[in-house]
C-alpha cells in the first residue's frame, strides 16, 4: 500500500467530505481537497497548477480555496483564489494552515483537514454568503494525483 493509500481511510475521506459540504452550505465559495504522493519540487507551484486543473480558477466569485496535500513530501499548501484573498486578512492563511499543521505533527491528519476546511469556510460564508442562486460549482470529493 502506498503511503497516498495509507494517508486516509475511506470512512476519513467521507468525512472530509462532509466538512466540506458543511462548510460550503452558508457560502457560495468551494473548496478541494487534493491529495498526491509528491510535488515533485515546489509544492506551491504543483497546488497552483492543481488548481488550475481541476478549474477552480473558473468559479464565478474567483472564491474557491484548494488544500493541496504532498504526502511523502510531508508537505501542504492552502491555496485560495483572488476574490477570497483580496478580502481575508493577511495572516488568515498562516492561521488556518497552523491549525492543520498542528494536527499533522500528531498524526491526525483526518481532524487537521476537518479543521482546516471549517475554518476556512467561516470565512468564505462571513465575505461570499450563500444565496438563492447559488450552484455548487466544483465537485467536493477529494481529488488524487
Amino acid at each position: 500500500m502506498s503511503k497516498i493509500e495509507a494517508f486516509l481511510t475511506a470512512e476519513e475521506e467521507q468525512d472530509i467530505v462532509e466538512a466540506i459540504r458543511t462548510a460550503e452550505l452558508n457560502t457560495s465559495g468551494e473548496i478541494r481537497v487534493h491529495i498526491e504522493k509528491t510535488a515533485n519540487g515546489d509544492a506551491t507551484e504543483r497546488a497552483l497548477t492543481v488548481f488550475h486543473d481541476l478549474k477552480m480558477d473558473n468559479t464565478k466569485l474567483q472564491n474557491a480555496v484548494l488544500i493541496y496535500v504532498a504526502v511523502n513530501d510531508r508537505n501542504f499548501v492552502i491555496y485560495g483564489d483572488k476574490g477570497i484573498n483580496d478580502v481575508v486578512s493577511t495572516d488568515f492563511w498562516d492561521s488556518t494552515k497552523n491549525v492543520i499543521q498542528s494536527h499533522f505533527k500528531q498524526g491526525r491528519f483526518k481532524q487537521g483537514l476537518v479543521d482546516g476546511i471549517l475554518k476556512s469556510g467561516e470565512q468564505l460564508k462571513k465575505h461570499f454568503p450563500y444565496s438563492d442562486d447559488d450552484i455548487n460549482e466544483l465537485t467536493n470529493e477529494i481529488s488524487k494525483g
